[in-house]
């Protein structure tokens, strides 16, 4: 075992029904200086309370490190080569709260996921899974999401819309991922709740530094222009679903980024829209990695939404 992570089992984890649970965890803020289109985001205090939060929330990605190492227990180095986790995010975190992180063994290849405060609320739910995957949580979610009526601030986009032009990525261990997310890798392991010597050396099966699976989806999107969300206004993301495609992604090397629109949706406080991004490994053309993510944007954060159909124009 590579994570160091202390684990509790219930029942018997290789048969359908066994949990694996790991510890209560303080999962820490970086986001707090992130920025986007020239404003703060919601990860600011401030900011976050204009909308009526109770604080700035962590950004969701950042308590999938928390299943690496039960993934690890059910599924081995496999989770490090066609490992999915899907998710969809329930409940914010602020810095300080503890959280708890389970799975439920569902297949041979697949495990329901759960993570708690510790106030028991729900902060998230949905799936883990190795080759063959079957259908993820938020594949369900995306097929089943409802027409979402007239949209004023993600209404220039629509589902098939791709990026302009592929963009080349990759991650160092000491550069800052830019506005976006203002931290560099060095510094996210250095705060990250369960740590591996495979994130930062080549003592790992392929001889090289991995990312972390809650990285994957800074790399897919730090770069490249941004869709044509109208401004002012501020998101978070809503669900969350990465892909390894049997590699890992590794440290400084180059991948090649395209994304595509795959749907559109709305809820009553916020807009949305779905983007599959696909890493392809620019030196073999290797499929890599895809990156499923549902981003909200909040209505009372856009001034000119209007306050009921009649005043749209």
């Amino acid at each position: 075992m590579t994570f160091s992570t202390p684990l509790t089992t219930t029942g018997d984890p290789t048969a359908p029904g066994g949990s694996v649970s790991g510890p209560h965890r303080g999962p820490v803020q970086m986001l707090a200086d992130q920025t986007y289109d020239d404003h703060l985001s919601v990860h600011d205090d401030a900011t976050a309370a204009s909308l009526g939060l109770s604080g700035a929330p962590i950004e969701g990605p950042t308590h999938f490190s928390q299943f690496d190492p039960i993934a690890m227990e059910l599924f081995g180095d496999e989770w490090f080569r066609t490992g999915c986790i899907s998710s969809h995010f329930s409940t914010m975190v602020v810095e300080g709260q503890q959280v708890q992180a389970t799975a439920v063994r569902t297949g041979s290849t697949s495990a329901s996921i759960t993570a708690t405060r510790d106030d028991d609320e729900t902060v998230l739910t949905g799936s883990i899974s190795v080759s063959p995957h079957g259908t993820t949580a938020l594949e369900e979610r995306l097929a089943n999401r409802r027409d979402p009526g007239d949209l004023f601030i993600v209404d220039q986009l629509f589902e098939g819309m791709t990026s302009a032009a592929p963009v080349d990525t990759s991650m160092d261990l000491a550069t800052p991922n830019g506005p976006l997310y203002p931290f560099s890798l060095e510094r996210k392991l250095a705060g990250i709740t369960e740590r591996t010597p495979w994130y930062d050396s080549a003592d790992n099966p392929w001889g090289r530094p991995i990312v972390p699976m809650e990285m994957l989806s800074v790399l897919a999107n730090k770069v490249g222009e941004r869709w044509p969300i109208r401004q002012p206004s501020l998101g978070l993301f809503l669900d969350l679903e990465v892909r390894l495609e049997g590699t890992p992604v590794f440290v400084d090397e180059t991948y090649v980024v395209e994304r595509e629109i795959v749907g559109l949706s709305a809820s009553r406080r916020v807009e949305s829209y779905w983007t599959r991004t696909t890493l392809t490994e620019k030196a073999t053309g290797r499929h890599a990695a895809t990156v499923l993510l549902h981003s909200g944007v909040f209505k009372d954060s856009y001034p000119d939404y209007p306050t009921d159909d009649s005043d749209a124009s």
